[in-house]
């Protein structure tokens, strides 16, 4: 995209400034080794012994401290104030997939303002990592090889409706919506194929299952296009 600040053919990790579990940044990154901190995530790198190849975000949070220890080039501030470091960083990286962590736990409006991003840009695939649980946008159509009596959670951030297989309880015929039905504590049965009809649906899955779903956000890039489940 023309306002790409990072491009990248292999996965990206992206650390904020949020609250991070011990094991959070170094799991990410044996996945995804290009490390970009969100602002004052770039504390939580450094801290961990990691120089990020870029820090991106307004620069409110980034110490001085910080600063110094980083290359120039490295910093990006995009100083609109419309929008979250998470919002500013996610728009201007381009990769295969994007695994974020220091996004989850802490203030409940800083997660819902993630979860909100995650809406906003379908086409930058990201993870959200947790302590027990992962949270993304489903695309399309997606197939995940989950284990039998894995929590399936399907949360609509608007109107949409879909299909599914190999879930407890089918979504199909079903209309998803934030102020009427969700779809929370479903159970995976084994594999799960899931196709939407529009953008707008999360999903939320056991932390567990973050290589299944990484393997199949990739797999549904390389699939034909247009291809649906069932009628």
């Amino acid at each position: 995209m023309k306002n790409t600040k990072i491009s990248s053919d292999r996965p990206v990790t992206l650390v904020g400034g949020g609250d991070l579990g011990r094991d959070d940044l170094e799991d990410a990154l044996r996945r995804a080794p290009l490390l970009v901190a969100a602002d004052g995530g770039v504390a939580h790198a450094l801290e961990a012994g990691h120089v990020p190849s870029a820090v991106i975000g307004d620069l409110d949070s980034l110490r001085e401290s910080d600063r110094t220890q980083l290359p120039q080039d490295r910093i990006f501030r995009i100083s609109e104030q419309e929008t979250t470091d998470f919002d500013k960083a996610l728009r201007h990286v381009s990769a295969p997939i994007v695994l974020a962590v220091g996004f989850l736990g802490g203030r409940l409006d800083h997660q819902l303002a993630a979860l909100n991003v995650l809406v906003r840009y379908p086409v930058r695939p990201c993870i959200l990592i947790g302590p027990g649980e992962i949270v993304f946008h489903l695309p399309s159509s997606l197939t995940i090889d989950l284990v039998d009596g894995d929590i399936v959670s399907l949360f609509p951030m608007g109107r949409v409706t879909g299909r599914s297989e190999g879930l407890a309880w089918p979504i199909d015929g079903l209309t998803l919506d934030p102020t009427e039905r969700i779809g929370t504590s479903n159970r995976a049965l084994g594999q799960v194929r899931i196709s939407t009809d529009g953008p707008g649906l999360l999903a939320i899955l056991p932390r567990a299952a973050l290589d299944a779903v990484m393997r199949a956000i990739e797999s549904s890039r390389t699939s034909p296009p247009g291809q649906r489940l069932g009628r």
